[in-house]
């Protein structure tokens, strides 16, 4: 919590020092519309979540057993963790540097930079330095991908609120229900053969995530924002 607050304070000055602006400008204050798209993305991200974990468990001849250990405290934690997590690396990532970016040299370049940062900073996150450049690439690309369509997501609706529930949609999934995270063991608990992903599996769980998912993400933004616009 302490880190989100540092964020949010920075996103603050950022936005007065340089805009003469107030931090209201990233959209951050909910809406009936905003609330509607922010659920809306929770439930597809959520959805694409799921159907990417549960193909690579299927893959690995795995299945999900019931974690009887985490109760109604430990979802409480995990679910207030992944929040905080995923609202402070959009303050981060599409806060007001962000904006900034937007503001100085455009929304096309200001995505491509935003996802080239969170891409790296995957790198850092994921402990991937001396893993190889491949590994290094693949998460790269994925993660890039990712903040691309976060970063595309806010340009669009000019509210931080939309990626924030895209992302919390994504790891909501991993973390609390599917236990792929930094918390351990969660509401659910992979067993079985954990065989190796073959290369065609591999490819498809990639182009699943770095492709098909932004792509339909994007165009679902564009033309909603667009409709919205033509009325």
């Amino acid at each position: 919590m302490i880190g989100l607050f540092i964020a949010f304070l920075l996103s603050w000055l950022i936005l007065f020092i340089v805009f003469k602006e107030h931090i209201s400008v990233l959209g951050i204050i909910p809406n009936a519309n905003r609330l509607k798209i922010l659920f809306s993305g929770l439930l597809v991200m959520a959805l694409f979540s799921s159907i990417n974990f549960l193909g690579q468990c299927y893959f690995k001849g795995n299945h999900l057993i019931r974690n009887p250990d985490f109760g109604f405290h430990e979802a409480l934690f995990a679910l207030r963790w992944t929040a905080v997590a995923a609202m402070m690396e959009e303050l981060i990532f599409r806060g007001a540097i962000l904006y900034f970016l937007i503001k100085k040299i455009g929304p096309k370049w200001a995505c491509i930079l935003s996802a080239i940062a969170f891409g790296i900073y995957h790198w850092f996150s994921y402990s991937m330095f001396g893993r190889g450049l491949f590994p290094m690439a693949y998460v790269f690309i994925l993660t890039g991908a990712s903040g691309w369509m976060f970063a595309y997501s806010f340009v669009k609706s000019k509210s931080i609120l939309i990626p924030f529930g895209l992302h919390f949609g994504w790891i909501l999934m991993r973390i609390v229900f599917f236990s792929d995270g930094p918390l351990g063991e969660s509401l659910f608990i992979e067993k079985g053969n954990n065989l190796e992903l073959g290369p065609w599996q591999q490819l498809a769980v990639f182009l699943w995530q770095a492709g098909f998912m932004p792509l339909i993400i994007f165009f679902a933004i564009k033309k909603y924002y667009h409709a919205k616009e033509r009325l």
